[in-house]
C-alpha cells in the first residue's frame, strides 16, 4: 500500500507529495475539512486518533522507491503529525528518520508547538522545513476554533526556536477567519519566518461573504512584498486580485510544482 501520495486540488498548492501518519486528529479544529473527506463525524474524528495501520512498514518501502526525488513530502494534510498521541507513539519521529535516511525531502505542518520541538534535532539533521498554522494572536479565538491545539504562545516559541537552530521555517495563514488578526500574525512573526503561505476561508459561505477578500489581499501583498521572506498566495485568495494587484507577484521564492502526467 502506497502511503506517500500526490494530493489533489487546493492541497497540491501546498505540497506536491504528502503523507498522513494518523487517522483522526484530537485538535478538533472547527474549520477542518478532513472529517468530511474521510466520511466521519467531527466528534468521531477527534475522539480516538490512532496511527494508520502498518504506516511505518509501508513508508519504508515508499521512501526507498522515492529516493532523492526533488519533490518534498508534507506531513500531514488530514491529521496533525504532532497531536497529543504522538508523544506516546513517536510515529512522526520515526517517519522523519526513515525518510531522512532514504534522502527524501520533507516538510512538517503542525499546530503541535512544544511537542514538535522535541524533534528539532532530526529536522536539523535531515533539513526538514518546519511549519505551523497560525491564524490568530488571541488564545480566546484559538480555543473557539482550535480547542485542543497548542497555544498561540507555544506555536510562536516553536517557530522562534526552530529559526534559532537554523531550521527553515514557514507559516500557513489559512484559513483566514479574522483578516485583521491574520495581518498581525505577519507582523509578529516576521523576524523568524522564511516562507509565508496565505489562503482564504472556504466551506463557510455565510462568513466568506461577510469578509472583504480584495481588501485583505491588498494588505497582504503590501505586507509581504516589502519584506525579505518568500511567500505564496493561494489560488482561492488570488482570485480576488484586480489588475493593479496582478502587477505584484503572487509568489516569491516558492517553487510552484506541477502535477505529474500519468498514462
Amino acid at each position: 500500500m502506497r502511503v506517500i501520495y500526490e494530493p489533489k486540488g487546493k492541497a497540491f498548492e501546498y505540497s506536491p507529495l504528502a503523507l498522513n501518519l494518523y487517522r483522526g486528529c484530537a485538535h478538533a479544529c472547527k474549520y477542518c475539512y478532513s472529517p468530511s473527506v474521510l466520511r466521519m463525524s467531527r466528534e468521531a474524528f477527534a475522539a480516538t486518533p490512532q496511527p494508520r495501520k502498518d504506516i511505518l512498514k509501508n513508508l519504508e518501502k515508499d521512501a526507498r522507491e522515492l529516493g532523492r526525488d526533488p519533490r518534498p513530502v508534507l506531513m500531514c494534510f488530514t491529521s496533525d503529525p504532532y497531536q497529543p498521541v504522538e508523544e506516546k507513539h513517536c510515529i512522526t519521529r520515526r517517519a522523519i528518520e526513515i525518510m531522512g535516511e532514504a534522502g527524501v525531502r520533507m516538510a512538517v505542518l503542525t499546530k503541535g508547538g512544544p511537542l514538535a520541538a522535541r524533534d528539532f534535532d532530526l529536522m536539523q539533521k535531515y533539513d526538514v522545513a518546519f511549519g505551523t498554522t497560525l491564524l490568530f494572536l488571541s488564545d480566546t479565538r484559538r480555543l473557539q476554533w482550535e480547542p485542543n491545539a497548542a497555544s498561540i504562545l507555544g506555536r510562536v516559541e516553536a517557530i522562534r526556536e526552530a529559526h534559532r537552530l537554523g531550521i527553515r521555517t514557514w507559516v500557513s495563514v489559512e484559513p483566514v477567519i479574522y483578516p485583521d488578526e491574520a495581518l498581525q500574525v505577519l507582523d509578529l512573526l516576521e523576524p523568524w519566518v522564511d516562507i509565508w503561505k496565505v489562503g482564504k476561508l472556504n466551506h463557510d459561505p455565510k462568513r466568506e461573504k461577510e469578509l472583504d477578500w480584495r481588501g485583505f489581499l491588498t494588505q497582504v501583498l503590501a505586507a509581504l512584498s516589502c519584506r525579505k521572506a518568500e511567500y505564496y498566495i493561494k489560488d482561492d485568495l488570488w482570485a480576488f486580485a484586480d489588475a493593479g494587484m496582478r502587477s505584484v507577484p503572487r509568489s516569491r521564492g516558492v517553487q510552484i510544482w506541477q502535477p505529474q502526467q500519468t498514462g
